[in-house]
């Protein structure tokens, strides 16, 4: 299943306009931007109806919304990286499943960053925690009042909305929006017959005393969780686009699962690339090595080889120290973010991929092997769990 929205490019030959105040409203679809003399190449996104697990009902306004906002908190960084919206039309059904038309951004997707030199790669790292520092510094309208996604209400002004890859909110706290993303994903396991809410073995009630007593608790360690910033919500490499000559990023793609949220959010779900992701507690010592790092902001010295590990030690400090350098926000600096990362691991756990996706299930018809993810899946929670107390 294609999860994000389907692209059709369209060139237009030197296409030219005068500067106008082109801002026009026709029933539900929206014009903000003029077309700038010799704008010559657009997109066309048309939103999948078939994704499965998203908010359709705002989600084009969700990503227009912050698509708009991300450009005005990078405007600084000169060419443009976050295209221009030009018009849009919100999800009414499967006759009209919503559009964007947007400006095509130049530049060649960062497809071969595994096979640059490590001076290369952090260069491109160095542009990418810039890029993080501006959505991170972004003021926010008093409009935007919770966590969780955003749209536009029926003065034009944008409003917090649903969380686009939950489908429920807003939230009034970041302690509700974890209950909350954890109730979701809880009330999906009792929908799916392959997890069956978790109900083996009383995992599905421990769940629920988690959810009852564990979550505010952890949370309440967080200083700073009354922060929220612009989170992209799948900032990697393919949603980036660079000048192979130059070395220069040249746009930032695809705010499809962009969301408001506490500033460490990004760290959750994003920069696995190049292994800056923070993940929670784990059993695996290397995994726990490197998520100490991130913690403390200090990386070991000598590196641990890698023989054969996933984890690419070299580029995850280059990460860290081009943070540091530009002194971002980042899980060093959140004092109690440990805590709220388990919170985090236990969600990634609940919907295992290989058991919630239809795609998946239909490539893996075998009942006993989906026996044994079911087994795995559950023995990971049992193991958290009791890291966690209940």
């Amino acid at each position: 299943m294609t999860y994000g929205p389907m692209k059709l490019e369209i060139e237009v030959k030197r296409y030219g306009v005068s500067r106008t105040n082109w801002i026009e409203q026709s029933g539900s679809r929206k014009f903000i931007h003029s077309l700038h003399i010799w704008t010559i190449d657009f997109i066309l996104r048309l939103s999948n109806p078939d994704a499965e697990g998203l908010h359709h009902a705002t989600r084009v306004q969700n990503e227009v919304g912050i698509l708009n906002h991300a450009s005005e908190a990078l405007t600084y960084i000169k060419p443009a990286v976050v295209t221009r919206v030009f018009g849009w039309d919100i999800n009414t059904g499967s006759e009209n499943p919503g559009w964007i038309l947007q400006e095509r951004m130049p530049g060649e997707p960062l497809a071969n960053f595994n096979g640059m030199s490590l001076a290369q790669k952090r260069g491109i790292l160095a542009q990418i925690a810039e890029l993080l520092k501006g959505l991170q510094e972004f003021r926010l309208p008093e409009s935007i009042k919770g966590w969780g996604g955003v749209t536009y209400d029926d003065r034009g002004v944008l409003v917090s909305a649903p969380m686009i890859v939950v489908g429920a909110g807003p939230w009034s706290s970041l302690q509700e929006a974890f209950g909350g993303r954890v109730k979701e994903a809880l009330s999906k396991t009792d929908k799916s017959p392959q997890l069956r809410g978790w109900s083996n073995n009383g995992v599905g009630e421990r769940i629920n005393r988690f959810v009852e007593h564990g979550v505010s608790a952890l949370i309440a360690h967080l200083e700073s969780k009354n922060d929220r910033s612009i989170i992209h919500g799948d900032f990697t490499t393919d949603n980036l686009l660079y000048d192979p000559k130059t070395g220069r990023i040249t746009a930032l793609l695809d705010c499809d699962f962009a969301c408001i949220q506490h500033p460490a959010h990004e760290f959750f779900c994003s920069f696995a690339t190049w292994d800056g992701q923070l993940g929670g507690w784990s059993p695996d010592p290397e995994a726990a090595s490197l998520r100490h790092a991130r913690l403390t902001g200090r990386f070991p010295s000598p590196l641990p080889a890698r023989h054969g590990s996933d984890i690419d030690w070299e580029i995850a400090e280059a990460w860290e120290i081009e943070l540091q350098k530009l002194g971002a926000k980042r899980p060093s600096l959140f004092q109690g973010i440990d805590r709220v990362a388990e919170i985090e691991a236990l969600l990634g756990l609940l919907l295992p991929w290989r058991l919630t996706n239809e795609d998946a299930l239909r490539r893996n018809p075998d009942e006993e092997k989906r026996k044994g993810l079911r087994q795995d899946g559950e023995r990971q929670l049992q193991e958290i769990l009791e890291h966690l107390g209940f």
